[in-house]
């Protein structure tokens, strides 16, 4: 009997093409098989038909912050990755990269860690890195791809800038001025595995924005980037009191109202990229969820909504309500949001009001998804395991 004639490779592709992108071991798989199915899942034109046909990246992993006290100081950052598809985010061999680091932002396939001293940027899809010499007194950073027109679902290996955000305060009249500095677009070469190259070429700042507010600080949870701008939450004595806008385009720093601020919010709350590209901010009174979304009106005016209230106890499997309840994170670009409850971490989709638990902790300060298509011609490792690098 004549051997069954072998598929067209455009019905190869259809097959592969339905894949699950958050499960990439079934494509690795498939390509130890034979080489005609290794060439046509490592070629360029296959990678970009299945980015177009299944959108958006998924979410591969997330970082968090938390107080890490065994063997350490009860305060001391530790940058934490955990995996939540089969895929092994690769770790510098180098000694203590990670202690003392915490992570700042993750954003188009980078990772930045920093401390009050420097930043790292981190690609865990290679596990390369860059030092980088930090301004001295910023208090809030952002990484962003540096390519024009990149669609960012792919990408981390390229050009990539830093932004900082410092706010210093005259000490005889307590005014306030915030500043931004954004680097070089970085070169393509990073750094070997278990080495680092240093990068401390910063420019000069943009006009610097006077605050009323004396002596604010940054929120301790990541900008969002919305409209080619990043915005960061301000606060004072632990009150919401703002949003500071750095326009990536103008380089100019603004100040735009919360929906609610002061004493006015009470419980948690993050600012949110949404899917519609509007600006968001979910935070909790209690129980109750609350999202609301800036939208700019038919007045050129741009204005708070309150889109929608949802009653957590009534969607998740809370058993102890007396129990703190935070909001710690969300995806940029979708309607997604991470919360805390007494039973752990769940990921809930404001849309559909789908949820799922991702993790067992619950004591999270902050959590940072890690979004991006595996790559299998990088230096990639599958994981069969959940865990934890720290």
């Amino acid at each position: 009997m004549p051997p069954a004639p072998a598929l067209p490779d455009e019905l190869l592709e259809e097959i592969f093409l339905r894949f699950p992108p958050d499960e990439p071991e079934h494509l690795v798989r498939a390509s130890l098989a034979c080489k005609l199915w290794l060439g046509l899942l490592s070629s360029a034109r296959f990678r970009g038909l299945y980015r177009d046909f299944h959108g958006a990246p998924p979410m591969l992993g997330f970082l968090y912050n938390w107080i890490f006290s065994r063997g350490s100081k009860e305060d001391d950052p530790v940058a934490n990755f955990v995996p939540t598809a089969k895929f092994g985010a690769l770790i510098s061999a180098a000694d203590g990269w990670d202690r003392g680091y915490a992570p700042w932002d993750c954003r188009h396939g980078r990772v930045l860690l920093g401390n009050y001293t420097g930043l790292v940027v981190w690609d865990p899809m290679t596990g390369r890195r860059m030092k980088l010499e930090a301004p001295v007194g910023y208090v809030g950073a952002a990484v962003l791809c540096a390519v024009r027109g990149c669609d960012h679902r792919a990408c981390h290996e390229g050009p990539f800038q830093v932004v900082f955000i410092g706010l210093d305060t005259n000490d005889d009249d307590g005014d306030c001025v915030a500043h931004a500095y954004v680097s070089s677009p970085m070169p393509a070469e990073w750094s070997d595995l278990g080495s680092d190259s240093l990068f401390d070429g910063w420019s000069k700042p943009c006009s610097g924005l006077h605050l009323i507010t004396a002596d604010p600080f940054i929120d301790s949870l990541p900008p969002v980037h919305v409209e080619n701008a990043l915005h960061f939450m301000l606060r004072y004595d632990d009150k919401r009191v703002g949003i500071l806008k750095y326009d990536l385009s103008s380089n100019c720093l603004s100040l735009i109202d919360a929906p609610l601020t002061g004493s006015a919010i009470v419980g948690p709350a993050i600012l949110m990229a949404m899917e519609d590209g509007s600006l968001g901010l979910a935070h909790l009174d209690g129980l109750i969820l609350y999202l609301w979304s800036r939208q700019m009106g038919s007045d050129g005016v741009a204005s708070w909504t309150r889109r929608e209230v949802i009653d957590l106890k009534e969607l998740l499997p809370i058993q102890n309500p007396r129990k703190r309840i935070s909001v710690i994170g969300s995806v940029e670009g979708h309607d997604i949001i991470f919360v805390t409850v007494d039973l752990g971490i769940y990921e809930i989709n404001l849309k559909t009001l789908r949820w799922k638990k991702i993790w067992k902790r619950e004591k999270f300060r902050s959590l940072i998804p890690y979004m991006s298509f595996y790559n299998r011609q990088e230096k990639v490792r599958p994981c069969n395991t959940l865990t934890t690098y720290g």
